[in-house]
This record gives C-alpha cells, sequence and structure tokens, in this order.
C-alpha cells in the first residue's frame, strides 16, 4: 500500500512540475503588443508594432548578413531596429511591421519580422467607405 501511495504522490508532484514548466515557458513566449518604452522598461522579449520611417536610412550588409531600418512605434517612439537576416520580401510596401525581439541600450534587435501589407484580393473602395462605381440606370418610358 505504502508503495501505491508513494508513485502517487511522485506522479502527482511530477505532473506538477512539469505543468508549471509549460506554463511559465508558454507565457515567456506570448505576450501583447508594447511600445519600445515598454520593451525597454521590461528588459525581456516584445513584440512591437509600428511603421518603417523611409525618410531613414534602411540598409543591408551582405557581409554581416544584417538589415537594419528606423520604425516608429504606435505611440511615436523611435528606434533603430537591427534584423540579423536579409530584407523581408515586400518590406517596402508594408502598412504596418511588427518586430518580435529585444532592446539592447537604443537599439531593438528583431528575432523575427512581420509586414502587414494592404491585401490585393480586397477592393480598396469598399475598405474606405467609398460607394462602388454603379451604372446609370435607365428609365422605362410607358
Amino acid at each position: 500500500m505504502k508503495s501505491i501511495r508513494l508513485k502517487t504522490v511522485l506522479g502527482i508532484a511530477f505532473i506538477v512540475v512539469f505543468g508549471a514548466m509549460v506554463v511559465n515557458s508558454f507565457g515567456q513566449q506570448v505576450a501583447g503588443y508594447e511600445n519600445f518604452t515598454e520593451a525597454t522598461e521590461n528588459g525581456r522579449p516584445a513584440h512591437v508594432v509600428g511603421e518603417w520611417l523611409n525618410a531613414r536610412p534602411a540598409n543591408y550588409d551582405p557581409s554581416a548578413n544584417e538589415f537594419s531600418f528606423w520604425m516608429r512605434d504606435e505611440i511615436g517612439g523611435v528606434r533603430q531596429v537591427v534584423y540579423s537576416n536579409p530584407k523581408p520580401a515586400n518590406f517596402e510596401d508594408a502598412e504596418k511591421v511588427v518586430v518580435n525581439g529585444q532592446m539592447e541600450g537604443e537599439v531593438f534587435v528583431a528575432e523575427h519580422i512581420l509586414v502587414k501589407c494592404p491585401s490585393k484580393y480586397n477592393d480598396a473602395r469598399g475598405l474606405e467607405g467609398e460607394p462602388e462605381a454603379t451604372t446609370p440606370t435607365e428609365s422605362a418610358s410607358l
């Protein structure tokens, strides 16, 4: 009987410890969007949404395999973003940019970049709330 209780207690303890590790790990991976100031204060990995500042230089250094650009977050904070990969496809067409990484000093070091481009499948008039073009109707005379 004691051996069954001991195995049960050890099994429950293992499940609790494993569950706590999964919750802790998952909680660190899933975070809401932050701005650059919050990412600096927290010192942990963050997702920052903003827009590419095309008036400032964006460079790709092939020898270091490093792409850098300037970004404005949603509250107006501006930081340089450094990404150790080539420039993402359609980067210039992006409406919004989401960077996932961590602040290192005054620079945001991105591990992943997601570009949100306008969809070519949406009718722009419908998205902007403009009325769609209609064909003139003919009145029938009796």
